[in-house]
């Protein structure tokens, strides 16, 4: 008899208990239905959060009260994707194309397009709208951008296996094309400018980073990583020495990555976790020493059976260091 009661205690017990989930990080979340946004960056002088839609085109921004109001829209717009405040924190730089998503592509822009469209962020004006299509043949996806000290913007095009540059006086130029960028579907992506005079980049299709100087663009070089990033997507350079990489495709996390010499080599330092439960984290932004993800659920529009998205969410990312090896 008392077998069955202690039996009879345990699935009590048991019952009783509920079984703790983690808890994914902190979302601001937003409705902006069908827009399905991909770019993020972050204004500290206006407290919000812009961003870009791949399905629509419109640009939008965020309150961090997950408010979310249009800033540009125009009829010519097929998808937005990569986007970054200018030094001056006066003019939002967008990469406009039509890539894959968009809910208006036409047989006359569908891999064409490649566009830099620049707006004013005190008024929401264009004030500029820079054709790069004609800087290489073939075909184009205007992905993610970069600013130098001088201002340059720096542009990656996904199709095309380039880099252009856009100056102070909106000239456009084809400033990097290299072999070690060329692959199938998606090449590189993510885009970061360091200091010490070069750029990073990342590709997607081969989980590369490459090292490009600016005063020898020819130059190309492999960062030696100690693991590959496959579907790499937008970059943030948290430090001279720190660098987040996101990645979706199935992966869906964050990592951050460290060197010692000035990225000639990389090892991995931090990432987040499974339970986070990123969804298609595409790029990142900073808001002081936080790091915040855009999640454009990319995932969805490749089912053709999905209802379009009502809501989307701004994440915060939160690294786990890495255990440090144990000395012999």
């Amino acid at each position: 008899m008392k077998v069955y009661h202690y039996i009879a205690a345990a699935a009590l017990f048991i019952a009783g208990c509920k079984v703790i989930q983690p808890n994914p990080t902190e979302r601001i979340s937003f409705a902006a239905e069908d827009s399905y946004p991909e770019g993020i960056a972050y204004d500290g002088a206006r407290n919000v959060y812009y961003v870009s839609s791949a399905r629509l085109g419109t640009i939008g921004k965020v309150t961090p009260a997950g408010v979310y109001t249009g800033l540009y829209s125009d009829n010519s717009l097929k998808s937005s994707y990569g986007m970054k405040i200018h030094p001056d924190g006066k003019r939002l730089f967008v990469c406009v194309g039509d890539a894959n998503y968009s809910k208006f592509t036409s047989p006359e822009t569908r891999t064409k397009m490649a566009r830099l469209l620049i707006i004013d962020l005190e008024n929401g004006r264009k004030l500029n709208d820079i054709d790069l299509s004609g800087l290489k043949p073939g075909k184009h996806f205007p992905n993610d951008l970069t600013f130098d000290d001088a201002g340059n913007a720096y542009i990656t095009d996904s199709f095309a296996h380039a880099i252009y540059k856009v100056d102070a006086n909106a000239k456009a130029t084809l400033f990097a094309s290299d072999e070690k960028f060329v692959t199938e579907g998606i090449g590189i992506n993510g885009i970061v400018f360091h200091k010490s005079g070069f750029l990073i980049v990342d590709n997607s299709a081969k989980g590369l980073l490459y090292k490009v100087p600016l005063n020898n663009p020819t130059n190309v070089e492999q960062i030696m990583a100690d693991q590959f990033f496959l579907g790499a997507d937008g970059l943030l350079l948290n430090a001279a020495d720190s660098l987040t990489v996101v990645v979706n495709g199935g992966n869906d996390k964050i990592f951050k990555l460290a060197t010692t010499d000035e990225w000639k080599t990389a090892k991995l330092a931090a990432t987040t976790l499974i339970a986070d439960r990123f969804t298609y984290p595409a790029t990142a932004t900073s808001n002081g020493a936080q790091v915040w993800v855009m999640n454009a659920r990319f995932n969805e529009l490749l089912d053709s059976n999905s209802v379009p998205a009502k809501k989307f969410a701004i994440q915060k990312a939160v690294f786990k260091p890495l255990p440090k090896p144990k000395s012999k």
